[in-house]
């Protein structure tokens, strides 16, 4: 049985215990947050859900990763924390998850990427979007031949906006929607197309349009990334769409297409009263309303856990590395020199 923590309190790390629900061979020992009563709120909505208390709560980060009941420690913290939070759990010797992006730029990804090296320990790093289900089905299905060679993907991810202030402020943050979205879709197209056919260059296009009042950062991007064998992805980032999620993938090959929607329900009507929580930015709690049941299982998180609890105790290299992070970062880049200068920017990971 493997001993996590959990470093933060917010909307991730509620989604994150969720799917740690179903990972059997974990327990969640220890959590943090800033605030200790937070801290300790949070220990005790989980720890009901799980039917046993969560041991420890900490405000101290080091505290945490100094807990000798914690082996794996789980970030989810902004991206402004991600260096100081892996480095102390690197240092007691801890095995570490980080949630997406691993960093707000390729250098410092690069920092993140040698602590975990030097140190030798145990790393994963948490791209879902790669784990959720109908994303697994159509990766099995493209690797069978399915549709041929593929040669071309789509892939949208968008909502009205993010849910705390941290990733409001592009300077601390890093970036704006493309960081912050488009680091799922530049992944999952990294998996579909292969990690040994790396993308060459990139092509961005963002702006802010409607949430100048609350960032200087883009709302809403566009971005095309070359690969080395020729084949293209266009991903789209927004924070301006109302009404819920939008997770959409389409993939054409030479022998046909298929199309993703994690954001897609079997549950939707019309209500007039509401009845609590029905989506991630639902943005309304009335009239038609399109929830999504088991939103850890449709996105990924429960999935993601699982391989990673299991490659951790096995010793095994999961399959979404640190390194994995740190590409997706330098292709980030390579969009945001793009937004900058208008032409085409070779990504650069040397």
């Amino acid at each position: 049985m493997v001993g996590i923590g959990i470093l933060g309190s917010g909307f991730i790390s509620d989604q994150y215990v969720d799917g740690l629900q179903d990972v059997r061979n974990a327990r969640l020992v220890a959590n943090y947050s800033r605030s200790l009563p937070r801290a300790t709120a949070f220990a005790a909505k989980w720890g009901q859900a799980f039917g046993e208390p969560i041991a420890a709560q900490y405000d101290d980060i080091e505290a945490l990763c100094a807990d000798p009941a914690v082996e794996l420690v789980i970030v989810a913290l902004p991206n402004e924390v991600h260096v100081d939070a892996v480095r102390l759990a690197a240092k007691h010797g801890k095995g570490v998850i980080c949630t997406k992006p691993l960093a707000r730029t390729g250098a410092e990804a690069k920092q993140i990427l040698d602590i975990v090296n030097e140190a030798g320990v145990w790393a994963g790093y948490a791209e879902c979007s790669v784990f959720s289900p109908n994303i697994v089905k159509a990766f099995e299905m493209v690797r069978a031949g399915g549709i041929g060679e593929l040669l071309t993907m789509r892939a949208r991810e968008g909502h009205s906006g993010p849910h705390a202030a941290h990733f409001w402020n592009a300077e601390t943050a890093g970036g704006g929607a493309l960081l912050d979205m488009g680091c799922h879709t530049v992944e999952s197209a990294r998996h579909f197309f292969g990690k040994d056919n790396p993308i060459t260059e990139a092509w961005a296009w963002g702006a802010t349009l409607v949430h100048g009042d609350k960032t200087t950062g883009e709302d809403t991007a566009v971005a095309m990334l070359k690969f080395a064998g020729g084949q293209m992805a266009t991903i789209e980032s927004s924070w301006i769409e109302k009404g819920g999620m939008q997770l959409r993938h389409e993939f054409v090959g030479s022998a046909g297409r298929l199309v993703t929607d994690s954001s897609a329900t079997p549950v939707w009507g019309f209500i007039q009263n509401p009845v609590g929580y029905l989506v991630e930015k639902a943005d309304a709690q009335t009239g038609w309303v399109y929830p999504v049941p088991e939103e850890a299982r449709a996105y990924g998180f429960s999935q993601q856990f699982r391989h990673f609890v299991d490659a951790f105790e096995k010793g095994e290299t999961p399959d979404e590395t640190f390194e994995d992070g740190w590409i997706v970062n330098c292709i980030l880049d390579a969009c945001y020199a793009s937004m900058n200068s208008g032409v085409w920017e070779t990504v650069k990971t040397a």
